[in-house]
């Protein structure tokens, strides 16, 4: 193996192998650090738990002041979701449903005399489109405890508001846990039944108080049984909030969006459209690095014509004679991996200290991404290399025989 390498090493050109050497770092370097930002930065548009979030809008009837004095119907009928999911810029519709029942909460601090009561309302959503962790978000009936999410610009409106006018204490989410919610619900019929409360998450897309939707369907048959139910807001997921169409179907309906929903949307879409860009760019660089490295393979090779040829015709194999250029380009692609993922992690160690001093709420995460990404492109690359290698080794001895 050393004689073999001995021979064939005397052409190589190492600033053809230096410019593919930088080529393939650059273009695996942008690829990784690409997709490591966007996993990093998504949960800032996003706020939720995957590696590529969803769009969702929320849609209400507009309400005229002629609709109201007329007692008009600003709930939506079945007929009306099912034209909106046929719409080619959505991928599924969910409603909200509200309940038929008057809810009363009482909140207190343990150990404390502060509590304050309240009438308020309950609505709830399919699990899909909770952006809180639903490992708590489920209801028994056999037991009196009711897992609630409220928004968080709800605790922020307590927190810079009425508490802060009263002056009363300012409450974190981590001490949500210590207030308890006495629930008093009142059936239709008189009957009255008290739950517990307790506060699961802290929803930044659904500006309601939400509980299960389990929980909904039997209290409204169990306290409001007879009552036709109707949702008054929808929530859409769309596949591009920035399509046009969107808006121009809302505007023909009559149909509003909360405020910013739209907005932030966008904001999402660009973020994707941006990263595929760069993505797009990367990719295109590491197959330009790749036809940099085959070329300089090749031209190696064919300086080596006459050596090759002579080792076959002593005996040794296509596949000894491919060896040492296959160990040479795996060895390249091994040391550009690893360079691109250490400067992948010092990049990404800049980036966060920055969105974390923006964003403390966002979690850290990891560098698996970019592990992954790197590791595919290397194992592709490599072995398109190997092939390519002992193809052309293949064709020498099979136009020498």
């Amino acid at each position: 193996m050393k004689l073999v390498w001995k021979l064939l090493r005397q052409h190589i050109s190492l600033g053809q192998l230096g410019g593919f050497f930088f080529a393939n770092l650059f273009g695996m370097m942008i690829v990784a650090l690409s997709v490591q930002f966007y996993k990093d930065i998504a949960p800032v548009f996003t706020q939720g738990d995957s590696f590529i979030k969803k769009d969702f809008i929320t849609v209400t009837k507009k309400i005229s002041t002629l609709g109201s004095i007329a007692g008009a119907n600003n709930s939506f009928t079945q007929d009306d979701i099912d034209e909106i999911k046929s719409q080619s810029f959505a991928k599924s519709v969910g409603s909200f449903m509200p309940s038929q029942f008057s809810v009363t909460a009482g909140f207190g601090m343990q150990e404390s005399d502060f509590k304050l009561a309240t009438e308020m309302f309950f609505e709830s959503v399919p699990n899909e489109y909770v952006d809180v962790s639903l490992d708590k978000w489920h209801f028994d009936k056999n037991s009196n405890s009711i897992p609630i999410i409220i928004p968080r610009n709800y605790l922020n409106l307590y927190n810079f508001g009425f508490a802060q006018a009263r002056s009363l204490p300012k409450l974190s989410e981590g001490l949500m846990g210590m207030i308890k919610v006495d629930l008093v619900i009142r059936a239709n019929d008189g009957r009255i039944a008290k739950y517990k409360g307790r506060i699961v998450g802290f929803s930044n897309r659904l500006n309601t108080i939400l509980v299960p939707e389990e929980f909904m369907n039997w209290a409204n048959s169990t306290f409001a049984p007879g009552k036709e139910v109707q949702p008054s807001r929808l929530i859409v997921e769309v596949k591009n909030p920035a399509d046009e169409k969107i808006a121009q179907f809302f505007q023909k309906r009559g149909y509003e969006t909360e405020d910013n929903k739209l907005d932030a949307g966008k904001t999402t879409y660009f973020l994707k459209l941006i990263t595929g860009i760069v993505l797009a760019v990367g990719l295109l660089i590491s197959v330009l690095s790749f036809y940099i490295l085959m070329l300089s393979i090749y031209l190696l090779l064919q300086k080596n014509t006459t050596k090759l040829e002579n080792l076959l015709l002593i005996g040794y194999s296509p596949g000894r004679v491919a060896l040492p250029y296959q160990i040479l380009t795996l060895g390249l692609n091994f040391v550009v991996l690893i360079l691109a993922l250490l400067l992948v992690g010092w990049a990404r160690s800049y980036y966060m200290g920055v969105v974390a001093s923006l964003f403390p709420q966002i979690a850290a995460g990891s560098i698996i991404p970019a592990v992954v990404i790197g590791t595919t492109l290397f194992v592709v690359v490599s072995s398109m290399n190997i092939v390519a290698i002992r193809k052309k080794v293949q064709s020498i001895w099979m136009h020498k025989s």
